[in-house]
């Protein structure tokens, strides 16, 4: 009869036990889905945000076409520095260095308009959408009004309260470092390879400031640039030491500059590359394989793009109570 006994209370005991264990795992998966970036994110909460983005983004590209460069070039800056919290955003205070004002920002611009699209989002719902999912989808609809892929991605980021200006050099790839560095900067964020040469697609539009390619030039030419291409290129970049404030600057492809292409691999790999990173996606073993075939096939270009963008657009970002959501995208709330 004891023996009985014993055994029944192990078995409530066991019983107990494992429901509770279920019952905390079930309840951490729920924290964790509640918590982690999800599609539509704000569809309670403001269910027309990701329309208002979409609309302004429109408007502002239709006024300054170079916009959506700016965009494109944000989600960049700010997602591979730690983490996608619009930390790129925040103005420097009398304690805190801002991201953009570093050298490595230089030739980010257009914050305003960022600017334009958090006040048109708080006169429809105060309070509620991040300026790092401003800064995210604004650079998703950028693509779209260049001609490129629709991307779906998750909201749900928070904002950060400081910038990282001290640790920008650690995190950010440069386009004079070698191809190991740069591949192994994108490789601690999840995106191998394949990711970086589709990532390096966005050099398709916009424009590369003379600043950053005039050792190319000077005082020799780079002989790796295609001879044919450099007339071109010195007209533009006809200083050595050129004035930053002049905004000097070369078409990244002369064909096809506003459009969202993959012309860009073809450029290259006749050499019209017009930085270094560019030039070594052409001759790296791990990357070659893969320009050579995003070159002759746009829809396999578009298809790991949207794949590296959507890593990019996760990494590490600030969700459930951590963060805030910013008034104005420069400053945090604390400071108002």
């Amino acid at each position: 009869m004891k023996m009985r006994s014993k055994t029944f209370l192990f078995l409530l005991i066991s019983a107990v036990f494992f429901f509770s264990e279920t019952t905390f795992a079930e309840n951490n998966e729920e924290e964790k889905a509640v918590e982690g970036l999800v599609m539509n994110y704000y569809k309670d909460t403001c269910p027309q945000a990701e329309d208002i983005i979409k609309e302004q983004v429109k408007l502002l590209y239709k006024r300054h076409k170079n916009t959506a460069f700016s965009w494109l070039r944000n989600i960049f800056h700010d997602c591979a520095v730690e983490s996608c919290d619009a930390s790129l955003l925040l103005d420097s205070t009398r304690r805190m260095m801002s991201e953009k004002e570093m050298d490595r920002s230089f030739g980010l611009r257009n914050f305003r308009y960022l600017d334009t699209i958090k006040e048109a989002i708080e006169r429809e719902c105060p309070g509620v959408v991040s300026c790092a999912d401003i800064l995210v989808i604004s650079a998703r609809d950028g693509v779209v009004q260049l001609g490129g892929p629709h991307i779906p991605l998750k909201t749900g980021r928070r904002d950060g309260r400081r910038s990282r200006a001290e640790i920008l050099e650690q995190y950010l790839p440069d386009h004079n470092e070698s191809m190991s560095t740069v591949l192994e900067k994108f490789k601690s964020i999840g995106i191998d390879a394949k990711g970086v040469v589709a990532l390096l697609g966005a050099h398709s539009v916009g424009r590369t400031h003379c600043t950053k390619i005039v050792h190319r030039l000077y005082p020799e030419v780079d002989p790796a640039l295609n001879p044919d291409h450099v007339p071109h290129i010195l007209k533009k970049c006809y200083d050595p030491i050129p004035d930053p404030k002049s905004v000097q600057y070369v078409r990244n492809d002369r064909g096809t500059p506003m459009i969202f292409d993959n012309n860009y691999y073809r450029n290259i790999l006749d050499s019209k590359g017009l930085l270094i990173v560019d030039h070594q996606l052409t001759t790296d073993k791990r990357t070659r394989p893969y320009v050579v075939k995003m070159a002759k096939n746009q829809d396999y270009f578009f298809k790991e793009f949207s794949r590296a963008l959507t890593i990019l657009s996760e990494n590490n970002p600030l969700t459930g109570t951590k963060g805030e959501i910013r008034r104005e995208c420069s400053v945090v709330n604390k400071l108002h």
